[in-house]
């Protein structure tokens, strides 16, 4: 069933790469309904719009105009402002693999001959050295960015150059890529970027154009990390992931994003070299972070300090630092270990951190985007002068154009082809190309569990459909692909139930943040309880071991949309102030007034008023 064409995805193995699955394109996926369909229809009509306005209200086109000699006036932003254009600058492309717009292409193309224009002679281009500090270039490879912003500019090339769009972006990205091969691979510089980026950026572009030195580059700046090559930054060796070769860290630790990226370059190198030490060293750190360092929402990295992942089971839900792109790259990273490996494990991740601590970070309308995504917000929360609501845009804009990007790219993570036959790794409805076979999806999921697939298009030997069996679906063969397997033909149909009774779930012990307190999932939805929906203060609610849920249908919630609550007797504990939070008894109110506690999903939480809110409730 794998087929050697050329495929429109992000992240797409050679013919000769050491996978056990093949990636479906970004084309080859129509989503018709639900909420990822949803999701990306709103990308495309509000939330990339929005982002092309803010490119230019921020400064970061003017800055490139700077570089180029086209604008006159003083460079605005951090110093790796190239970055934010680039990232929309691939969302854009992959929306025009879904759907044509001529204003989208005139972008693109815009874009291609401002780099043009403001890209040096020897290749390198960076709006923030040329304009600021020209004679600085890789001077501070700890801290500039300078890589990290050419990896970007390489993956939006690439994106662009497999929809067919923006021939002058992938000139002046192979440009760069040499100009960085001549000077860290030729005359093997040992410079190291201090933000992993550009190592699974180059693979990328290696897998478009077969041109091996930009996979040998990637593969040094790999190995050479945790050998001292990178210069203090004032942040510590841990921070940057240089504290060990990667072959020997056990634990996912410092920058969290930093710390994917870094892995995801790691999966993408052993793709193409088959280096069974890399991929042995990763699946180690990505066992070792899901079961100690992964948040219920499948958000990562528990420290504001550094924006940081902290000690094994430091995962306090109020003070989660959770950045959306520690979300969108731990996809990124569970995506390429999925296709290293075929096992099921890390689809579930993608669901569970999709459907939540990643769709919890734009607001219902598309306008507003979360940069931080705790699980508990107090009813006087503040962060600074911030009260911990989501933002049309931030001063450090990563998160925004990022989202803007993977919501482009869902189709690619839908399914997957192998020499066996086609595997459904998410549920959506829709139509899917995978190979010679071709079938459409019908399912209300994540809202009702029914799945339905209809054969539309099959080759006449036998095959195998596999379809994921969520590890959440104890009634089922939880975290398994259930396979079928025969010479199908067009119009034969199969149906997967999925349990989506609502449950209650207990933290480890050793989680002391939230020990003796549980939370709701439903499906692949954790869900929160907001003061909108209480009777009583929600800090005051408690729930018992055996609370009988509820499920209760919404069509069309004001501010949020389709949804289901799910209800729960619960009890409302005394509330008394007191002039010092301290006794020498105990004294919690354990006498609680009956009431209904209310749950709606968390990724649907701060759409209405913005008051107090929290996934995790003491027990009764």
């Amino acid at each position: 069933m794998t087929t050697e064409a050329q495929v429109s995805g992000p992240a797409v193995p050679t013919s000769e790469a050491k996978a056990a699955l093949r990636p479906v394109g970004v084309r080859d996926v129509l989503l018709t309904a639900g909420p990822l369909a949803q999701w990306q229809r709103l990308n495309e009509q509000t939330s990339i719009p929005l982002g092309l306005k803010q490119l230019e209200a921020a400064g970061n086109l003017h800055n490139l105009r700077l570089a180029a000699g086209t604008a006159q006036g003083e460079f605005r932003g951090p110093r790796f402002m190239d970055s934010d254009v680039y990232k929309q600058v691939e969302a854009v492309a992959w929306a025009l693999a879904v759907n044509a717009d001529d204003d989208l292409t005139a972008f693109v193309d815009e874009v291609g001959s401002l780099l043009e224009k403001a890209q040096r002679d020897n290749g390198y281009l960076n709006s923030y050295y040329q304009v600021v500090k020209p004679d600085e270039v890789y001077d501070h490879l700890e801290y500039s960015h300078e890589m990290y912003c050419a990896g970007h500019l390489i993956q939006a090339a690439v994106a662009a150059a497999r929809v067919g769009a923006g021939a002058k972006l992938l000139e002046v990205a192979r440009r760069f890529a040499d100009h960085l091969v001549d000077e860290f691979l030729t005359r093997d510089n040992p410079g190291i970027d201090g933000h992993p980026e550009i190592e699974t950026a180059l693979v990328e572009l290696y897998r478009l154009t077969g041109h091996q030195p930009y996979l040998s580059l990637a593969s040094k700046l790999i190995d050479d990390r945790g050998k001292g090559a990178i210069v203090s930054s004032g942040m510590g060796a841990h921070y940057l992931q240089d504290h060990l070769p990667v072959r020997d860290a056990d634990t996912a630790i410092g920058h969290a994003v930093r710390q994917l990226y870094l892995d995801a370059g790691v999966v993408d190198v052993y793709l193409e070299n088959g280096d069974e030490s890399l991929l042995e060293c990763s699946v180690r750190r990505w066992e070792d972070m899901v079961a100690r360092k992964t948040y219920l929402t499948g958000a990562l990295g528990s420290r504001h300090s550094h924006e940081a992942f902290g000690d094994r089971y430091e995962l306090p839900p109020d003070r989660a630092y959770a950045e959306t792109c520690a979300a969108i790259a731990s996809i990124h990273w569970s995506w390429r270990l999925l296709l290293a490996t075929g096992e099921a494990r890390y689809a579930d991740l993608i669901e569970r951190t999709l459907y939540n601590a990643f769709a919890g970070s734009t607001s219902a309308d598309g306008e507003r985007f979360f940069y931080v995504n705790p699980l508990q917000r107090r009813a006087d929360h503040l962060e600074g002068d911030d009260p911990g609501r989501r933002n049309p845009w931030f001063s450090c804009a990563c998160c925004p154009p990022n989202i803007m990007r993977l919501v482009a790219t869902f189709g690619h993570y839908v399914a997957t082809t192998s020499d066996a036959g086609v595997q459904l790794h998410q549920f959506v409805p829709g139509t899917v190309q995978a190979g010679a076979a071709k079938f459409s999806v019908e399912t209300d999921y994540p809202w009702n569990g029914t799945v339905r697939i209809r054969i539309d298009e099959t080759p006449d030997d036998e095959w195998t459909l596999a379809v994921r069996i969520p590890q959440w679906d104890s009634a089922n063969d939880a975290g398994t692909y259930r396979t079928f397997t025969r010479a199908w033909k067009p119009g034969d149909e199969i149906t997967v139930e999925l349990d989506l009774a609502p449950r209650l779930v207990h933290p480890h012990r050793r989680i002391d943040a939230v020990r003796g307190s549980v939370a709701m999932e439903r499906g692949p939805l954790v869900y929160c309880f907001e003061q909108v929906d209480q009777s009583a203060d929600v800090e005051d609610l408690v729930l018992a071991p055996d609370a009988e849920l509820r499920v209760r249908d919404a069509e069309d919630l004001a501010g949020v949309g389709r949804t289901v609550l799910i209800e729960a007797n619960a009890g409302k504990l005394q509330h008394e102030d007191s002039a010092w939070p301290y006794s020498t008894s105990r004294n919690d109110g354990l006498t609680a007034e009956p009431v209904t506690a209310t749950a709606i999903p968390y990724f649907q939480w701060d759409n209405r008023d913005g008051r107090a809110m929290r996934v995790w409730l003491p027990l009764a």
